[in-house]
């Protein structure tokens, strides 16, 4: 059994612990990268950005895709870790910096079931 480890950053974990989802959708700003790391049912992690660096959940994976946004938006709503369509577009951008995000980027999706979040500590 292999575990992955990805890295998010602090208000996606915050937003999603609060709600308590039973899936999640880890997302990356681009699409450039297919994601076979795991098989379906194994652990991914998830892990803060520096400056925390530390493990604060995990789920199981059920599968990698490349989605536009909206429909990203239309399946999973606040399970990408976000209140609105807005704020994930600007969540996108704001990860792509320099890269042209368009009206609906191309986003990758790691789809995760059973989410658990560990509550955050210094």
């Amino acid at each position: 059994m292999k575990v992955w480890v990805g890295v998010t950053d602090l208000d996606w974990f915050e937003f999603l612990s609060r709600r308590q989802p039973d899936e999640v959708n880890f997302w990356q700003p681009s699409s450039g990268r297919r994601f076979r790391v795991l098989q379906p049912g194994e652990p991914f992690l998830f892990k803060l950005h520096s400056p925390r660096n530390f493990i604060v959940g995990g789920g199981f994976f059920v599968r990698h895709t490349a989605l536009p946004c909206s429909l990203a938006w239309s399946a999973f709503g606040g399970k990408n870790g976000v209140a609105s369509l807005d704020e994930f577009l600007a969540r996108i951008a704001k990860y792509r910096r320099a890269e042209n995000t368009g009206r609906d980027p191309t986003i990758g999706c790691s789809i995760l079931a059973e989410p658990f979040f560990f509550p955050e500590s210094e």
